[in-house]
């Protein structure tokens, strides 16, 4: 962990302007936008049905030229499928030279996945696995995942559950069985500094997704309230780390939306070639939806 002093807001270093990429209208029931990853040249970003949780699809969006794509379910050869429950969070993975995403469902039931692996091929993807999470013997229903590393013969996950990263690991070539996950540290979010100054009611914020950056050991951790979407920072974590990270002081994300008055959500953030990436539900003033995906102006990793 590390230790901060006060800092003013003229001090911090503050993002809270934002490029559009690319809008993700609603497909068929999938109307609200859930997990979110940054690769290398195209962003993903899930759309689910909200209500039942029962069918998602999944957008790909060129980052350079915003071409969007719906993905394609190849194994049910269809546009949309009925496997990632809530599909909060999804981190990417390639085993063996093959893509493959990872997604968690946020499914309670014992009997449910929390986690599923999907394979995909250029705007083709199919169904190849799935998991339970559990912590000390009961369902972990993870709202966030992010890969940590991979080896010859396993993946390292953090998951995180409401301001709680646990650490998970799995056979690199299982396509199913349980992850038993421990207890790694807990995000500060009360006094919490965003732009060198508090944000009084920052602790009912509705916690989304998370990115940890394995080459700087930062986590990123986005936060929400109707049209306020905060992100916020911890710098020098690891899947060692222990107690409370503290929240960095000089440096946070926020976008308060009046174009967008009726509701601003980030639900998922990501970094690719040093930019920090994030997808949105977006309702203006009559409820009209402008779902999308866009990238922080001037921020750049270093």
């Amino acid at each position: 962990m590390i230790a901060s002093g006060p800092v003013t807001a003229a001090q911090a270093a503050y993002y809270n302007t934002y490029t559009d990429i690319a809008g993700t209208p609603d497909l068929d029931c999938c109307g609200q936008v859930q997990g979110f990853a940054a690769g290398a040249t195209y962003l993903y970003s899930i759309k689910n049905d909200n209500d039942t949780n029962a069918i998602s699809a999944i957008y790909r969006v060129n980052k350079a030229t915003g071409d969007r794509v719906v993905m394609w379910n190849g194994t049910d050869d269809r546009s949309t499928n009925t496997w990632l429950g809530h599909g909060n969070d999804m981190t990417i993975v390639d085993i063996d030279g093959v893509h493959h995403m990872f997604i968690v469902t946020m499914d309670t039931d014992a009997a449910d996945m929390q986690l599923v692996k999907l394979r995909y091929d250029g705007t083709t993807y199919e169904y190849a696995g799935a998991y339970q999470l559990h912590l000390d013997g009961d369902v972990l229903p993870a709202s966030g995942i992010n890969r940590v590393s991979v080896t010859s013969t396993s993946i390292t996950f953090m998951f995180k559950s409401g301001r709680t990263v646990y650490n998970g690991s799995l056979p690199l070539r299982a396509d199913s069985g349980s992850i038993e996950v421990t207890k790694a540290f807990d995000l500060q979010v009360d006094d919490a500094l965003v732009n060198g100054a508090t944000v009084p009611d920052l602790g009912t914020f509705k916690a989304q997704g998370f990115f940890y950056d394995q080459t700087n050991h930062v986590l990123y951790n986005p936060l929400t309230k109707d049209k306020r979407s905060i992100v916020l920072v911890y710098r020098n974590v690891s899947p060692a780390t222990t107690g409370t990270a503290p929240a960095a002081t000089d440096l946070s994300f926020r976008i308060t939306s009046s174009m967008y008055s009726q509701l601003f959500e980030i639900e998922g953030v990501g970094i690719s070639d040093g930019k920090l990436y994030f997808n949105t539900n977006r309702r203006d003033a009559d409820g009209a939806g402008h779902d999308g995906v866009h990238v922080f102006n001037d921020y750049v990793v270093s």
